[in-house]
């Protein structure tokens, strides 16, 4: 399936370290202003005076699900969309069913393979809760679970338009998501 600009709202979810970040730059490259669930975190945590960790994310941004709804971070990212924009970091399938709910919306899931996205993850220096693989695989499986207010990133894979594989360098990422466009 094909996106093009016509989709007003370029939405990504996937696996930890598997390249949204990467991904919304290069949408960013092509117009689009950037949004991420996790900075409604992130401000969170900030007036908690708390450091954003992966952890620390998590729970908070759990902690704010089940405060304002599954799909509150959503929202308050609406509000602040301008104009075509990529929305990274999303978490829950309520987020989705927000989301869909906004014309031109496209949802693009990114995946790697493990190995990688720890690799990955480990050189980008944030606080990931992981010191090895094994580590990474039990926090990734946190952000599986069924409490509808907590994360669900597989749940909401599977409700994406596209997925992008993302096992190479970024010129084939890039090189794939030009394919989608």
């Amino acid at each position: 399936m094909a996106v093009s600009f016509r989709h007003h709202l370029i939405g990504l979810t996937g696996t930890n370290g598997a390249g949204k970040g990467e991904a919304a730059t290069f949408l960013v490259r092509r117009g689009y202003e950037h949004h991420s669930l996790s900075d409604a975190i992130r401000d969170a945590l900030a007036a908690d005076g708390l450091e954003p960790s992966r952890d620390n994310l998590i729970l908070k941004g759990n902690d704010l699900r089940r405060e304002g709804g599954p799909d509150v971070l959503a929202r308050r990212i609406a509000e602040k969309i301008r104009g075509r924009a990529v929305i990274d970091s999303i978490r829950n399938p309520s987020e989705i069913a927000f989301l869909r709910t906004q014309e031109g919306f496209f949802l693009v899931a990114l995946d790697a393979p493990p190995a990688l996205r720890f690799e990955r993850a480990a050189r980008r220096g944030r606080n990931e809760s992981a010191p090895d693989l094994a580590a990474f695989l039990r926090k990734e499986a946190e952000e599986n679970g069924a409490d509808p207010g907590a994360q669900q990133i597989g749940r909401c894979m599977a409700l994406a338009d596209a997925t992008v594989i993302n096992d190479g360098p970024l010129d084939d990422l890039f090189r794939k998501l030009e394919d989608l466009l």
